[in-house]
């Protein structure tokens, strides 16, 4: 049975989202067919996207806080962010059946995986030491709610701060979501 101090805190949820978005992104290199590719990188998208606002909005104010020296690796973790953000937003406008389109996928895959390394293998292990169970299951259910009403798409020109994701995230997840709907995309996120 799982210890319930730490069943559902926040470094297992994001933890378990890096497997996720990692694993999507390798199913689209195993893939040749181009609707799949298409549609797998749409979901990988939506979810490094809603993971990193519930990230911004939630884990780094409370990180920056509590972790001796967290703001400068808060600030670190945004520009990669940042870096993700640029190349789903390029992934978005190729054709999936592109050579360039898999080439892309696999920079985005080295980003992801240089991003989720640094956390796993360095803050999130600060993160246990500085900062409660209990805050730790606190901020898993913010971040799973935070997800849930999250931008699907990336928005490379939008500034990495919690006041956005507080005041505009809501409405920017709403038109995205609206905007998955209209094109079909919503099946896939």
């Amino acid at each position: 049975m799982a210890d319930p101090t730490t069943a559902g805190d926040v470094v297992d949820i994001l933890t378990a989202d890096h497997r996720e978005m990692v694993g999507l992104l390798e199913m689209i290199e195993n893939t040749a067919d181009a609707e799949e590719r298409r549609s797998l990188a749409d979901s990988a998208i939506a979810e490094v996207v809603r993971h990193s606002v519930a990230e911004e909005l939630f884990v780094y104010p409370v990180y920056e806080r509590e972790v001796p020296g967290g703001t400068d690796e808060v600030e670190h973790d945004k520009e990669e962010h940042q870096e993700l953000e640029e190349v789903m937003k390029e992934l978005e406008g190729l054709d999936a059946g592109s050579a360039e389109f898999i080439a892309t996928v696999k920079r985005f895959k080295e980003l992801l995986d240089h991003h989720a390394d640094d956390e796993e293998a360095d803050q999130f292990p600060k993160m246990r030491k500085h900062i409660s169970a209990e805050d730790l299951v606190d901020l898993g259910r913010k971040v799973e709610a935070a997800k849930k009403i999250a931008p699907t798409r990336p928005h490379p020109g939008s500034p990495h701060s919690e006041l956005f994701h507080m005041t505009l995230g809501p409405g920017v997840g709403m038109v995205d979501r609206l905007r998955d709907a209209l094109s079909g995309r919503a099946k896939n996120t």
